[in-house]
C-alpha cells in the first residue's frame, strides 16, 4: 500500500503528479508555520504542532502537512506485518493536510483545495480489498470545517462518511503510508522502490516519538 494521493497537473495545476514525466521531478521538503485560525478551526490548530513540512516540486507547491502534537502512542504492534503503524490508534487525528489546488486521490477522484484532517484507518479485509495493497495504513481526508471531533477516535464507518465530503463520491478521499527509509532525516521526501515519494516526519508523542512515511506523489496502476 505504498502509493496514495496523486494529483494530476491537467487538474487546472493539480498537485501530486499523475503523469510517469511530473514523477520523475525533482522535489524538496522546507518547514512551514503552523496555519492561521482564519483557516481550520481552532480546537484543530490547538492540538498541531507549531512547525509543519511544506512539499514543493518543479510546478510549486504540492502540500502542506502538520502532525498532531503529544498523541498517545501505543505499543509497537510486533508480528503484523501488513501494519506498518500499529502505535496509532485506529480512527484518531494524525494531522492536518493543506491542498493548495486541485488534487487527486490515487483513485483519481477529485479534491479540492483546502485543508482535511487526517486520520488514521486501516484497509479493511474484506473481499473487496483483500490483497489490493501490502500494507494497511492510510490517512482518511475528511474536511476541516466538518470533522469536529478532533479529541475522538471515530469508527471506520464514521470517518468514511466524513471522507466522502472530501471525496464527493462514495469512495472515500485517502493517502496511503509509507516505510519509513533506512538513515531518514526529518522532514525529508524520499523516493521508494515503487518510483513514488514519501513525506518523511516525526510524531511527537506524549510517550516517545513515532516516524512516519506518506505517500504524497504517486499513482497506484493497479485501478
Amino acid at each position: 500500500m505504498r502509493r496514495m494521493l496523486r494529483v494530476c497537473p491537467a487538474l487546472a495545476t493539480a498537485i501530486f503528479l499523475a503523469t510517469s514525466a511530473f514523477a520523475q521531478g525533482n522535489y524538496k521538503v522546507e518547514a512551514v508555520p503552523a496555519p492561521t485560525a482564519a483557516d481550520v478551526p481552532k480546537a484543530l490548530l490547538d492540538v498541531l504542532d507549531a512547525q509543519g513540512a511544506r512539499v514543493s516540486g518543479d510546478q510549486g507547491v504540492l502540500c502542506e502537512v502538520w502532525l498532531r502534537k503529544g498523541m498517545e502512542l501505543g505499543p509497537p504492534a510486533g508480528g503484523l506485518g501488513d501494519i506498518l503503524y500499529g502505535q496509532l490508534g485506529t480512527g484518531d487525528v494524525v494531522g492536518l493536510l493543506h491542498l493548495p489546488n486541485p488534487s487527486a486521490d490515487f483513485r483519481g477522484q477529485t479534491i479540492k483545495p483546502g485543508y482535511y484532517v487526517l486520520r488514521h484507518a486501516l484497509i479493511p479485509q474484506d473481499g473487496a480489498h483483500m490483497g489490493v495493497y501490502a500494507t494497511r495504513d492510510a490517512l482518511l481526508l475528511s474536511p476541516a470545517a466538518s470533522d469536529t471531533q478532533i479529541a475522538t477516535a471515530l469508527s471506520f464507518d464514521d470517518m468514511v462518511k466524513l471522507s466522502r465530503q472530501a471525496s464527493g463520491t462514495p469512495h472515500p478521499g485517502f493517502l496511503v503510508m509509507s516505510a519509513v527509509s533506512d538513515g531518514a532525516t526529518f522532514p525529508s521526501i524520499v523516493k521508494d522502490d515503487a518510483g513514488h515519494w514519501d513525506l518523511q516526519m516525526k510524531v511527537q508523542g506524549k510517550n516517545g516519538e513515532l516516524p512516519i512515511g506518506i505517500t504524497v506523489v504517486g499513482k497506484w496502476e493497479g485501478m
